[in-house]
């Protein structure tokens, strides 16, 4: 499915005019935060509420600073750690793996892309991030959210795995090719979050309605 240039232009517009009046604001978004901050934190958004990591993150991240002070924790206090967020005793594992490696990198990550996708608990989506905030590339955080945003405007996509359903894999890196990608790529998720919600949207409320397709079908 093709989608016209001016569609993707101005959903991008009302996104990031709707993103600087009412984006959420997240320690892991601040000016400050480190390129650990902001891997950890994507790492542990994965499956979890933003609101809940936000609650955990200041304590994690001052109990480990840096990839060199994670790499230092057992698997076990990890996994301890971790209880807060849910899913803790596979998600500590998996970045205990994570931590080993970095430490052996002495926390660098490889130069190309299908290295990092390679690594524990990476996969796609962080590749992505790491592109996004490590090497200042437009990448998308497609995850379900983001998902559910694009494909309600936009159209729907033909496979049920996003990572590889090749339109909205195209359509999410054209939508986030803007010199504010990071802005955008934040005010996809939290419009999914705030207002394009997936049980209740406020469609009536929406600055998007007047071009978007599931609008449409519903005024039907």
């Amino acid at each position: 499915m093709e989608v016209k240039k001016e569609k993707i232009e101005f959903f991008q517009d009302k996104i990031l005019e709707w993103y600087e009046e009412n984006g959420r604001h997240f320690p892991w978004r601040n000016k400050s935060a480190t390129n650990y901050e902001k891997i950890i934190s994507e790492v542990l958004l994965q499956r979890t509420r933003a609101e809940t990591v936000a609650n955990f993150f200041p304590k994690f991240i001052k109990k480990y600073p840096s990839w060199k002070k994670l790499g230092e924790a057992t698997k076990e206090e990890l996994q301890e750690t971790l209880k807060p967020t849910g899913l803790y005793k596979q998600r500590g594992t998996r970045l205990y793996k994570l931590a080993q490696e970095m430490k052996e990198r002495k926390g660098r990550f490889p130069v190309k892309r299908d290295r990092v996708e390679e690594m524990p608990m990476m996969g796609q989506y962080n590749a992505n991030a790491y592109e996004l905030f490590i090497l200042k590339k437009p990448s998308p955080l497609l995850d379900v959210n983001m998902a559910r945003v694009l494909e309600r405007f936009f159209g729907e996509r033909k496979l049920a795995d996003i990572r590889y359903d090749p339109y909205l894999q195209e359509l999410s890196q054209e939508v986030v090719e803007n010199p504010q990608s990071k802005e955008i790529n934040w005010g996809i998720l939290d419009f999914g979050s705030l207002v394009c919600e997936a049980k209740s949207p406020l469609c009536e409320k929406c600055l998007l309605s007047e071009q978007c397709i599931y609008f449409d079908k519903l005024s039907k």
